[in-house]
């Protein structure tokens, strides 16, 4: 797959961002695997250490057995990790998921038993830094030793240098041949230019002890790994889980790591078949013209100038969906839609060879064979009539593609059979690309127009790839005017056609938008006689309630009284409910809604209804019934309410008892709060000032006044009073 794609250099160069090799999918739900990496994507964190794989080791602890150094390292590596995102704050799906993570004490202490290269810190036992330490001195004698050696006179003639080499991880010293006259020694290893590294045999001593020395250090180191590994098995289930947590959290950020230093986007998969490509590059290709398609029909026939980028189309429409499947970072607009596909089936090659003993079109038959068993699958072929007659294939691929349109398959093709093309272009579900070409340049465009066949250009690309003009203009002569216009004429045809399809689709687009439009007219206008009707109830209810106490408040003897059923209607205008319409009472004969579809009610029995709706006769309940239609309802009896008529803002109390003057003066503010006044004015003198003091008490109990004060000096002073209601 990656060959055929031409994915094998992008691919490797994505693996190089693992921890440690690994497939290419994520296991699990996708959509989730999506979440976690935009989430993540916003957190600075180091990359994860390369890793050994731990599958073997797993499988040792699994039988009881005693892990190497190097294993056990590779497990402790991956508990450091974890310890170290712990100290990262990350929030959300994230933080859970790393929370969750929960590390046991007894694999914390052993961490602690490794320094940063994996080697047993002395610590870990005593006798490892007795041993140690012994190592050390030892190691040191057989070093001054060797530079004793180095300044003896006598060796000074055999010496290619004077420094101690490390062969096989012993010290030794290069010297030329016929050394052995002047030192015994053991020759551990020869140099590229023909020299001798050997070990003095002075040494053995201390060599030995060395030796001895190691070897009981591996005994301890031996101990430890197999106490190491008796708790790695107690263990076994926590090592197998953050095993695979390791790789989820390695999935995740090296795709987070490989976007960014690429500059790509990683693009979820949608679950439809649908491929909406915009501005894709193949990665391929060195400095690329991206590319924008649109593949939602189950078929796309690309056609057009040879050597115009078809191959390359295709290859990009597969790779496009085989790097979303297992979300791989891609160069692409973010906003292209591409679908999910169980199988992505390239059938690009010659499958002509003798290992397979097979032809060309034979291998082709059986490849198509196999798509009859497929579901759910992406399929490509290039040069679909390849290797055999080009009439005959016409006709047998556009039955076999008939075919293949009734499975679940999306199929692209590139192809310079004109008559398929043209054959297969009276399908709804199938989509045309023509490769272009400049014909003033003479050079392909590699740019892709939808909708119609593309002309091949046969004979300007041979003459571009150095065909003589001589032998192309003689094709030319010999392929005849006819056959080129016969060629125009299919194509130009087909064109038409296409355009025809695409003018009754839009024609048939605006007439359900108008007959959508008509069935929201209808909807909103039941909606608007409703909220209506609910208005008018309500307004209704206000003018009710308000004269029940404007009335009471009148027949009251006692002002305080009266003020009181004032406010009590002012409280019951506030808290007047709106009291819905009654519903119409349905009829045979009405036109009703039934959820999205309308219909004519025929018949009424109990609580059902039958209607007929597109066609069908339909039995449903009533209460699911709208009626469509406005009915006028017969008018019910309404109470009027009128203001006073010849009703002023001013009030006179000149010459009258302050017990007349406030019965006045009670009766003018109820009659100008029902008159809907702000703002009223009363005259009452100056005088001996009772008569004002009375109406001002008045005002101050009065519950809907809400200020007073003098009125200007040119509407009376100090003798009048503006009221604000």
């Amino acid at each position: 797959m990656e060959e055929k794609l031409d994915l094998v250099d992008f691919l490797n160069a994505f693996r190089s961002f693992f921890a440690r090799p690994k497939p290419l999918a994520i296991e699990g739900d996708i959509n989730l695997h999506y979440a976690y990496i935009q989430e993540l994507r916003n957190y600075n964190f180091n990359t994860p250490p390369q890793v050994d794989a731990l599958d073997t080791a797993l499988q040792h602890l699994r039988k009881q057995g005693v892990l190497s150094i190097e294993e056990i390292f590779s497990f402790i590596k991956i508990i450091r990790y974890f310890l170290y995102l712990h100290s990262i704050e990350f929030e959300g799906k994230v933080g859970e998921w790393i929370s969750s993570i929960e590390i046991p004490d007894e694999i914390r202490q052993i961490e602690g038993y490794f320094d940063e290269e994996g080697k047993i810190r002395s610590q870990v036992d005593e006798r490892l830094l007795a041993l140690e330490n012994a190592l050390s001195h030892t190691k040191e004698q057989i070093r001054q030793k060797l530079q004793g050696l180095l300044n003896t006179k006598k060796l000074q003639s055999y010496l290619v240098d004077r420094q101690i080499h490390y062969i096989n991880g012993e010290e030794a010293l290069l010297v030329r041949g016929g050394f052995n006259h002047v030192l015994k020694a053991t020759v551990v290893g020869r140099s590229s230019a023909g020299f001798f590294y050997v070990v003095p045999r002075d040494l053995s001593n201390l060599k030995d002890k060395e030796a001895d020395l190691l070897s009981q250090i591996e005994e301890i180191h031996y101990e430890i790994q197999k106490r190491i590994s008796s708790i790695f098995t107690k263990w076994l289930k926590f090592l197998e889980f953050i095993n695979r947590q390791f790789d989820r959290f390695d999935h995740y950020q090296a795709r987070i790591n490989f976007a960014k230093a690429k500059d790509l986007a990683l693009i979820l998969p949608k679950n439809d078949h649908k491929i909406v490509l915009k501005n894709f590059a193949h990665p391929a290709i060195e400095n690329p013209k991206p590319v924008s398609i649109d593949f939602s029909k189950k078929i796309l026939i690309i056609t057009g100038v040879n050597a115009g980028g078809k191959t390359m189309l295709l290859k990009s429409i597969l790779s496009a969906a085989f790097l979303a499947k297992y979300l791989i970072p891609m160069q692409c607009d973010p906003k292209s839609h591409i679908g999910r596909f169980k199988e992505i089936i390239p059938i690009i090659e010659d499958p002509q060879n003798v290992k397979n003993d097979i032809s060309t079109f034979a291998g082709r038959m059986l490849a198509f064979s196999r798509l009859f068993q497929k579901n759910d699958a992406l399929v490509g072929v290039d040069e679909i009539e390849l290797g055999t007659d080009s009439d005959e294939a016409a006709t047998l691929f556009k039955v076999i593609l008939e075919e293949l349109m009734k499975k679940d398959i999306k199929i692209a093709i590139t192809t310079h059979h004109k008559r398929l093309a043209s054959l297969m272009a009276a399908h709804e579900d199938v989509e045309l690309l023509a490769a272009m070409y400049d014909e003033e340049k003479g050079v392909p465009t590699y740019e892709f127009l939808q909708g119609i066949i593309g002309k091949s250009y046969a004979f300007e690309t041979a003459k571009r790839y150095g065909i003589p003009q001589r032998i192309v203009a003689r094709a030319v002569e010999e392929y005849g005017e006819d056959q080129a216009k016969l060629s125009e004429l299919i194509e130009r045809g087909s064109e038409l056609e296409r355009e025809l399809r695409r003018k009754n689709a839009e024609l048939q687009k605006e007439l359900d938008l108008l007959q959508k439009n008509r069935i929201l007219l209808d909807e909103e206008r039941s909606a608007f006689y409703e909220r209506l009707q609910a208005e008018k109830a309500k307004l209704q209810a206000l003018y009710k309630e308000a004269i029940d106490e404007a009335k009471a408040a009148i027949k009251a003897k006692e002002t305080k009284e009266a003020h009181r059923h004032l406010t009590q209607a002012a409280r019951k205008v506030k808290n007047a409910k709106i009291q819905k319409p009654e519903p119409k009472e349905l009829k045979v004969g009405d036109e009703v809604k039934y959820k999205k579809t309308k219909g004519v009610i025929l018949g009424i029995r109990g609580k059902e209804a039958t209607i007929e709706a597109e066609g069908m006769k339909l039995r449903v309940p009533l209460a699911d019934l709208k009626p469509t239609k406005i009915v006028k309802k017969k008018e019910k009896s309404k109470v009027k309410v009128s203001p006073p008529s010849k009703l002023s803002v001013k009030l006179d109390l000149h010459g009258l008892r302050v017990e007349e003057a406030l019965e006045k003066t009670d009766k003018f503010l109820s009659d100008a709060l029902m008159a809907g006044f702000d703002e009223v004015l009363i005259f009452h003198g100056v005088g001996t000032g009772k008569l004002a003091r009375a109406v001002r008490e008045l005002l101050k109990e009065h519950p809907r006044v809400k200020s007073f004060h003098d009125a200007p000096a040119n509407m009376g002073g100090m003798g009048a009073t503006v009221v604000e209601l």
